[in-house]
């Protein structure tokens, strides 16, 4: 089912028909998918686990069908670019993957060395690589910690690095593979705030793997639920997260199921919230 409506002239991502399967796999990890992604769009990639989140991911960075063997069906084009006729090193231009625990991302013995890593990996001028570093570092409010050993920092100072590292090669799109699954509450707040802020200072087109919807649902525009390898639901948080999600075994924003139970026992609700703001937003409207 297909919700969303929007504009999608402008389309960053496109993906046609898309199914793969691993190699030595008896079935496809995704199939049928297709879909299309605005340039600046903030998303929530969720569904149950074994849906097919991670495997559409390493689609939208090459990894399949360049790294991972299998049986790659339909196409996936980021930024104009076909998967299958770019290199990883080419299409990391223009996607950038930050790991769900950024101890596999982080090596160097410094925050500052990390960060420089893929700018140097590009051939990029001592000048400009030092430039978007000293950006990245600015940006994400880790300056401080340049000279910092990545192991001596808290979970999420080490995601920020790591989305650091990942700004300063200056890619159009930020894939994050459940970046607070390591992080408490409140660390998980300010980590997706900064996300949300680098969308819109710079409109870069954010696809957030995320299972903790009632943190992240916020800041999304739009939300796109998997299951069995295809697209479930796709459309914004109010219209998404209704009880068939919830029956998914998928945690929607308990603020949202509420309101859910409300609207069945025949109060009238106009939209479905997903922030304890819009909640108290919709019940002075019926108060009023």
């Amino acid at each position: 089912m297909r919700i969303f409506t929007g504009n999608l002239l402008l389309a960053i991502i496109e993906i046609k028909n898309l199914s793969f399967t691993y190699a030595g796999a008896s079935a496809p990890s995704i199939r049928n998918v297709d879909l299309k992604v605005e340039r600046g769009e903030f998303i929530i990639l969720t569904g149950p686990t074994g849906c097919g989140k991670t495997t559409l991911c390493r689609c939208l960075n090459g990894l399949i069908p360049n790294f991972y063997s299998g049986v790659f069906e339909g196409s996936v084009k980021i930024s104009g670019l076909d998967s299958r006729e770019h290199p990883i090193s080419e299409l990391a231009k223009n996607v950038g993957l930050v790991f769900q625990n950024p101890e596999n991302q982080l090596f160097s013995l410094s925050v500052e060395r990390d960060i420089a890593f893929g700018p140097e990996n590009l051939g990029l001028p001592r000048a400009d690589t030092k430039k978007r570093v000293e950006w990245a570092m600015r940006v994400t409010n880790t300056s401080h910690l340049r000279d910092s050993a990545p192991y001596e920092l808290s979970g999420g100072q080490q995601q920020k690095v790591a989305i650091a590292s990942v700004l300063a090669m200056r890619p159009e799109v930020i894939v994050l593979d459940e970046p607070t699954s390591f992080l408490d509450p409140r660390s998980s707040d300010e980590l997706l705030k900064t996300i949300s802020e680098l969308n819109k200072k710079f409109n870069l087109t954010i696809i957030l793997v995320e299972h903790r919807l009632d943190l992240a649902s916020k800041y999304a525009e739009r939300v796109i639920i998997m299951n069995n390898g295809g697209i479930f639901l796709d459309g914004p948080p109010s219209k998404v997260y209704n009880e068939d999600v919830y029956l998914l075994g998928i945690g929607i924003p308990k603020i949202s199921l509420l309101f859910h139970l409300l609207r069945k026992d025949g109060i009238r609700i106009e939209r479905i919230p997903v922030s304890l703001k819009e909640a108290v937003d919709e019940l002075r409207k019926k108060l009023s």
